[in-house]
């Protein structure tokens, strides 16, 4: 009858030593480190001041490889104009980026956007608000009535601001400088096309009678009417 074989109680003791080193010894996986911040979109933009920017400002952040890296936390800041970041603060997503939403102050022309990321250099975005330049007269000039009468045409204003583009939400003033006439709406804000309207009475004497139009700090415009008995 064979004899029953044991194995030996030392050959247990390695095997579980090596099942407890290769089970517990796990290789730490250190955190990826900012590099550089990079912006990917938003930059340079225009629009009328107190206004969103038509394109989201996005940023990008990388490790020393070019990789981008996520989870981390990136901070904006409006350092010059008073305008609004939304959100002022996000983590990156899994291609590293941010988008945010930008609203530029409503007074001054130079706007900017600092965007940072721990230690690493700041990403500075900027962009222009545009401000109300020119008030043109876009309707009811040169027209003539009875004395006492409406026109027949409303008066038509619009405020512009560089390169032509309309200013909305811009409040005008209309005042009767002589004549005796009246003018209502005596004040309005622009539409969309930057534009406001407002009906004149002449006075009751014969001859011509002005209107002035106002709006901020930019030139006035006059408008004549002719009073015809």
């Amino acid at each position: 009858m064979p004899r029953p074989h044991f194995q030996s109680p030392s050959r247990f003791l390695v095997v579980a030593a090596l099942v407890a080193v290769s089970t517990g010894c796990k290789e730490a996986v250190e955190p990826p480190i900012p590099s550089a911040l990079f912006l990917v979109q938003g930059n340079a933009q225009q629009a009328q001041a107190g206004m969103e920017l038509p394109t989201k400002v996005v940023v990008r952040l990388v490790d020393a490889d070019g990789q981008p890296i996520p989870d981390f936390p990136v901070g904006f800041v409006v350092t010059q104009g008073g305008g609004v970041v939304t959100p002022a603060s996000a983590p990156t997503d899994d291609a590293g980026e941010v988008t945010v939403k930008w609203t530029l102050g409503p007074n001054d022309a130079v706007q900017l956007l600092h965007a940072t990321a721990g230690n690493i250099q700041p990403v500075v975005v900027g962009a222009i608000g545009l401000l109300p330049t020119d008030l043109v007269v876009a309707q009811g000039a040169g027209q003539s009535a009875k004395p006492g009468s409406a026109l027949a045409n409303a008066i038509v204003v619009r405020v512009v601001s560089t390169g032509n583009v309309p200013m909305k939400g811009i409040p005008v003033a209309f005042q009767v400088v002589n004549g005796g006439g009246q003018i209502t709406p005596q004040s309005g804000v622009t539409n969309a096309a930057g534009e406001v309207q407002s009906r004149w009475t002449l006075g009751p004497a014969s001859g011509a009678q002005t209107v002035q139009v106002v709006t901020g700090s930019v030139q006035p415009v006059t408008l004549t009417a002719v009073a015809v008995p």
